[in-house]
C-alpha cells in the first residue's frame, strides 16, 4: 500500500561512493562530479569500466582506478590531442578500449535505456571500427537493405552526475539544463547518483517542475564546488590554471618517465584530504572565489 511517505535519497559523499564497488562499470557525466571522482580514487576502487572522456578519465586511470574505458574522447584539451595517462596505459595494454564514437556511444546508451540488445546507427560504416572493435556488428537494415551498425547495449551500473540543485528527494534541476550526455547516461544506468551545488526545498522544486531534469535520483549529495576543477554552469568557470597544474606532471609521468609529481598530486588532491570539505581548504578560498561566472 502507498503510504504517501517520502524517503530522503540525501547521502554524505562516502555513502554514496559506497554504492559502488570493484569491478562495476561506471559513467562520468558532464559537467565533472569531480567530488565524487576523487572520492573513487580515496576508496581505491579497482577494475573499473569507466564510461568518461577527457581529465576525468585521465585523473582515474592515473589512479589506478580503471581496466576499461568506453569513451569518445580521451583528450587532454589544451592542445594535448590525448590525454597522457590514457595515452600510457593504452599502449602498454594496462587498459582496455573499447572504441567509439559521440554517437556509437549515445546509441549503445539508448539502447540500454529502452531495454533493447541493440540499436541501428550509420556512423562507423565504412571505417575500420568495426574492425577494431568486435562488438560492433555490420548488419542490414530489413526494411531499405542499407548496411547499417548494431551497437549493442551499454548499460553501467552507476552513473555520477553533477547538477545545481536538487531536493532531499532526489528530484534534479541543472541550471541551463543537463549535460549534453547525462539524462543518456542516467536512463541506461541502473542507478544514478548527482551531487549538487545546493539543496533545496521540495517546494522549490515543485515551483518550477518544467526545470526538473532528473527525477527521483537514487542519492543526491551536498558538495558546493564538486565540479572544480571544472565549470558548473551558474556557480562558477573552470579552473584552467589547476587543470593545466595536472596536465604538466602527467605528461612528465607518461612521456618522461617522472612519477614523482604526479604521485604528489594524487596526494595532495585526492588522497590525503578525507573529504570534499577538506578539498576545498587545499584549493583555497581566494583560488574559489576568483572563479565567478560573471
Amino acid at each position: 500500500m502507498n503510504t504517501g511517505v517520502r524517503t530522503s535519497r540525501l547521502h554524505t559523499e562516502a555513502q554514496a561512493v559506497a554504492m559502488l564497488d570493484h569491478g562495476m562499470t561506471i559513467a562520468i557525466g558532464e559537467p565533472t562530479p569531480m567530488a565524487l571522482v576523487r572520492q573513487v580514487i580515496r576508496q581505491q576502487l579497482r577494475d573499473l569500466t569507466v564510461i568518461a572522456s577527457g581529465l576525468s578519465l585521465d585523473l582515474l586511470i592515473a589512479g589506478g582506478c580503471v581496466r576499461k574505458t568506453i569513451s569518445y574522447y580521451a583528450g587532454g584539451g589544451f592542445g594535448v590531442p590525448v590525454a597522457p595517462c590514457f595515452r600510457r596505459a593504452a599502449e602498454r595494454g594496462e587498459i582496455e578500449v573499447w572504441e567509439c564514437e559521440e554517437g556509437i556511444l549515445t546509441s549503445g546508451l539508448e539502447a540500454a535505456g529502452k531495454g533493447l540488445p541493440f540499436l541501428p546507427w550509420r556512423g562507423g560504416v565504412g571505417t575500420s571500427l568495426p574492425e577494431i572493435n568486435p562488438d560492433l556488428k555490420l548488419i542490414r537494415d530489413p526494411i531499405n537493405g542499407e548496411t547499417l551498425l548494431a551497437v549493442p547495449a551499454i548499460k553501467p551500473d552507476v552513473a555520477l552526475l553533477h547538477a545545481s540543485v536538487a531536493d532531499v528527494y532526489g528530484n534534479v534541476q541543472h541550471q541551463g539544463g543537463p549535460g549534453w550526455i547525462d539524462l543518456f547516461l542516467q536512463r541506461a544506468a541502473t542507478h544514478c547518483i548527482v551531487q549538487v551545488e545546493k539543496i533545496v526545498p521540495n517546494e522549490a522544486i515543485r515551483a518550477a517542475p518544467w526545470a526538473t531534469t532528473i527525477g527521483r535520483a537514487d542519492a543526491v549529495v551536498r558538495l558546493p564546488w564538486g565540479a572544480h576543477p571544472w565549470y558548473s554552469r551558474g556557480w562558477y568557470v573552470q579552473d584552467s590554471a589547476f587543470l593545466a597544474d595536472y596536465l604538466a606532471v602527467a605528461t612528465a609521468a607518461a612521456e618522461r618517465d617522472q612519477p614523482a609529481g604526479l604521485a604528489e598530486f594524487l596526494n595532495r588532491y585526492c588522497h590525503e584530504p578525507a573529504t570534499h570539505a577538506d578539498y576545498l581548504e587545499r584549493v583555497g578560498l581566494k583560488r574559489l572565489l576568483a572563479l565567478h561566472e560573471y
